[in-house]
């Protein structure tokens, strides 16, 4: 049994890793610094800092293209950062998401883009903790997390939680970074600069963890090959990021080099693995 001070001492670790104090400024600069107008903006033009995950703005469309979704559901993005997802779908399914994220810096920040594209209607965004969501139950017809649980520890929870918020019937939509048989990982990743903010499970485990919570698979994917192309992809194009610096090494720092030539020796080691799932909830 994990001892009582250790939950305290893994969230502390993560919410330090996700702090960003003056985000909005950062991004507002590097915007200007990319040369796009912060008040004309474009969604794919924040495409470069508003999807943090492997393979960016196109893993989003092809998750949301797997969850065959209609137009009008209660959608939940669980671990929203800046938001690119849910206005990605709240424009797809013309419907109201709601984003929570453990991180006041990025709930702000999403909160800010999603003014500047005239979507402050469609979406909203709150502070939240992902394991006693601040829903009843019931409340979504979708919770779409992706990039999310590597950060948590307690992954029954998780899930229950989820589970507890969905509808008889409702669908989970996930993409997520597991373990692989190649060994421990290296760090810093993008999700963590230590192991004391990782927490991941290899595909069985994490299979089984979602079983348990009530939830039955629709669609199982292992995209980790896809993801291995892309990292191979942009190292090949200079592996620093976007032009001008204008991508996630604004949220992360000046370690972010570092972090994506670990996760792209990760892939390659197999030390880490890449899936995406649907999971309807038992019930419906």
């Amino acid at each position: 049994m994990m001892p009582a001070h250790e939950p305290m001492r893994a969230a502390t670790a993560v919410a330090g890793h996700y702090r960003c104090p003056d985000l909005e400024a950062k991004v507002l600069a590097g915007l200007v610094a990319a040369g796009k107008d912060p008040d004309r903006l474009q969604p794919e033009e924040l495409a470069a800092i508003d999807e943090f995950h492997v393979r960016g703005a196109a893993a989003t469309r092809e998750l949301a293209a797997a969850l065959k979704p209609a137009p009008g559901l209660r959608v939940l993005d669980v671990g929203c950062g800046l938001g690119g997802a849910s206005r990605y779908l709240a424009r797809l399914l013309d419907c109201h998401v709601i984003g929570v994220d453990q991180s006041a810096d990025y709930c702000a920040g999403a909160r800010m883009l999603a003014k500047k594209l005239g979507m402050g209607g469609k979406v909203a965004y709150l502070q939240a903790n992902a394991l006693t969501l601040p829903f009843a139950a019931g409340t979504f017809d979708v919770v779409w997390t992706q990039h999310v649980s590597m950060n948590i520890d307690d992954k029954r929870r998780f899930y229950r939680e989820i589970r507890r918020v969905l509808a008889p019937g409702g669908r989970l939509a996930c993409y997520e970074v597991l373990s692989g048989p190649g060994g421990e990982v290296s760090f810093p990743v993008p999700w963590a600069r230590d192991p004391s903010g990782s927490f991941l499970v290899d595909q069985l485990e994490f299979r089984r963890i979602l079983s348990e919570a009530g939830f039955e698979t629709v669609v199982w994917k292992d995209v980790t090959d896809e993801g291995l192309d892309w990292f191979r992809r942009r190292q090949q194009k200079g592996g620093g990021g976007p032009q001008h610096g204008f991508g996630l090494q604004l949220l992360l720092g000046d370690d972010f080099p570092q972090m994506i030539g670990n996760q792209l020796r990760n892939l390659e080691q197999q030390r880490i693995t890449l899936v995406q799932g649907i999971f309807q909830a038992s019930g419906g």
